[in-house]
């Protein structure tokens, strides 16, 4: 599939994400750098260089740009698709060239090439260089390099926010099990007064073995930080509610299927927090979309099943969809005022490369809707169900006069104990309370469950022990496997 190079901004998240993928699919330790480093004018032009060791150099008027990893060596066939993009803005920044050094463990050479992008012809792409002797190391990785015109400020604006999200994605290889993996960021400047450099060391452990259910506690715990991070003004704390989901496919040969992870958290702000906390973009949800483990655009796909939800159903109204500068935000109708709703999706593949599979992120959303509902009684409950709790305060107190009422004490005692409400805390307050718990009780798990077992109605009297029962999505097709965690 062609992809077209329109910024600097997409350059870099390209080349990020390719750097990711070689590293997944090596066995060994691997590194992986970040440099920006900004160089004052008596150095000439900007020039950038990427590798996939992540390393990042940018200045005001020299900017270089460093990616670069130890994973497996890079083939031509990952940059065979890019396509530069033919635009004023990009044309004064970059001009398409592509520097770039490679080398696997078998290889007794360093390969150096170049790309130039802006060329046409598929020949004239691609200028092969003098390679550089290994002497006999055994080792491999990735360095490329491009040269930009911008200022270090401008760039850093630009990829900052992206590199934050993307360190989301990446604290999950702690439990995603693919390769032990070292990160570095290291950002630089070199003028008349000399060089200063600052690092950030991120180790991370992992092994071979896969498991979905550790990999979505991974996305919730970077979810979470990523809300906190956001939203400093607000206590959030213990008032988040967290649901997640994993959807499966497992059809695909050799074990190779495509996972596709959800989080959903919904925080109540108290309304002790001043006004100014909240912001007319609060009604609004920003979907942080991850695909193997590098932050990009929402898939088309994606996007699709994120529309076809039911949200209704959830309680929720859905105004519109928006896509800004590669930023998904769904804005909502009936949102209460201290209510916020933040969604991650995650899609990879179990190994490196492999074809997409559809319809499976609208699996992992709802599966993640469903989970937060289970564990939080009165959450995301249906327009219906909403409308059924307004009346269970009325038909609570009534039913708490009509026992008190009663002349037989014994009928009273068994009715109390039924509810759990002890003989010296007996009154309409404390009966009425807790008839208005069970009955909103009901509702949320009806809710959960009407469309999966209408025959089997829930009672009201049970000693809180309600069943539950796993049943397959309505979705559910075969060779599909959907996955909901109930550990909170």
């Amino acid at each position: 599939m062609e992809i077209e190079i329109s910024s600097v901004k997409m350059l870099y998240k390209h080349l990020i994400f390719l750097a990711v993928q070689r590293c997944r699919m090596s066995d060994d330790l691997c590194r992986l750098t970040v440099k920006l480093t900004s160089f004052s004018h008596r150095f000439g032009l900007p020039l950038v260089r990427i590798s996939g060791d992540f390393s990042l150099s940018l200045s005001p008027s020299l900017c270089v740009t460093v990616f670069s990893d130890t994973g497996v060596g890079s083939k031509l066939e990952e940059y065979q698709y890019l396509k530069y993009r033919d635009d004023l803005v990009l044309a004064n920044q970059w001009d398409g060239m592509i520097s770039l050094a490679t080398t696997s463990v078998s290889d007794s050479e360093i390969h150096n090439l170049n790309l130039n992008l802006k060329e046409s012809n598929s020949a004239g792409r691609l200028t092969k260089l003098p390679s550089t002797t290994k002497n006999g190391v055994k080792f491999s990785g990735t360095e490329v390099s491009v040269s930009i015109s911008k200022s270090l400020d401008d760039l850093l604006a630009e990829v900052t926010c992206f590199l934050q999200k993307f360190f989301m994605a990446f604290t999950q290889m702690i439990l995603v099990k693919i390769p032990k993996v070292v990160m570095e960021l290291l950002v630089g400047g070199d003028d008349l007064l000399g060089t200063q450099t600052e690092s950030r060391i991120v180790t991370i452990e992992g092994s071979s073995v896969y498991s979905p259910v550790e990999s979505i506690k991974c996305l919730e715990v970077g979810l979470k930080d990523y809300v906190r991070k956001h939203h400093t003004c607000l206590s959030i704390g213990e008032n988040l509610k967290v649901g997640t989901g994993v959807a499966n496919s497992s059809g695909s040969s050799h074990g190779n299927s495509q996972v596709v992870e959800a989080v959903v958290i919904i925080n109540e702000i108290s309304e002790l927090f001043p006004s100014s906390c909240m912001r007319e973009q609060d009604t609004r949800t920003e979907i942080l979309y991850f695909k193997d483990f590098v932050h990009c655009s929402v898939a088309q796909s994606s996007l699709d099943a994120l529309t076809s939800i039911n949200w209704k159903s959830y309680g929720l109204a859905l105004r519109s969809v928006a896509d800004h500068d590669d930023c998904v935000i769904l804005e909502w109708e009936n949102l209460p005022p201290h209510f916020r709703i933040h969604i991650a999706i995650h899609c990879y593949h179990r190994q490196y490369p492999s074809l997409p599979d559809r319809n499976l992120a609208r699996k992992a959303v709802k599966c993640a809707l469903d989970d937060l509902k289970e564990n939080n009684q009165g959450v995301l409950l249906s327009t219906r169900e909403l409308k059924m709790c307004d009346y269970a305060l009325d038909l609570a107190k009534t039913l708490a006069r009509l026992i008190l009422s009663s002349n037989d004490l014994n009928f009273q005692e068994e009715c109390c104990s039924l509810l759990g409400v002890q003989s010296q805390e007996v009154n309409p307050d404390n009966v009425g309370n807790c008839i208005r718990e069970k009955i909103i009780s009901v509702i949320g798990l009806n809710d959960r469950n009407s469309q999966k077992h209408k025959e089997a109605p829930s009672f009201l009297f049970e000693d809180d022990c309600f069943r539950k029962e796993d049943f397959m999505d309505e979705d559910y097709q075969e060779g599909e496997e959907a996955y909901i965690s109930w550990d909170m």
